[in-house]
């Protein structure tokens, strides 16, 4: 794409028997906990040092929201995300313009 890199990661975590301030290397996973799958989203322009156009990221599931609405709104923001950057139709964001009133004549 020449608008940039669009990058889209799926991760499962899991809780562990280990503790923080020990870490270390071979951890048990704790049964019966819940594994909440995140979900990150990433544009990167196409310059010599790449920065991030836009991003999204969520983990785990909302309570108040059924797992096919978080699966639909993640999938809505990581297709905004990947349009960042293209021309045309724009998004227009709070503060991107800046207008003064002028004098009275």
């Amino acid at each position: 794409d020449p608008s940039g890199t669009f990058v889209q990661l799926r991760l499962g975590l899991a809780q562990t028997a280990c503790r923080k301030r020990a870490p270390q290397r071979h951890c048990r996973v704790v049964e019966n906990r819940r594994r909440p799958t995140c979900l990150a989203c990433y544009k990167f322009n196409t310059s010599d040092v790449p920065k991030v156009l836009d991003k999204y990221h969520n983990c785990g599931p909302s309570h108040h929201l059924a797992a096919k609405e978080i699966r639909q709104r993640d999938e809505a923001e990581c297709r905004a995300v990947e349009e960042a950057g293209k021309g045309g139709d724009t998004l227009y964001l709070p503060g991107m313009f800046a207008f003064s009133r002028g004098l009275p004549t």
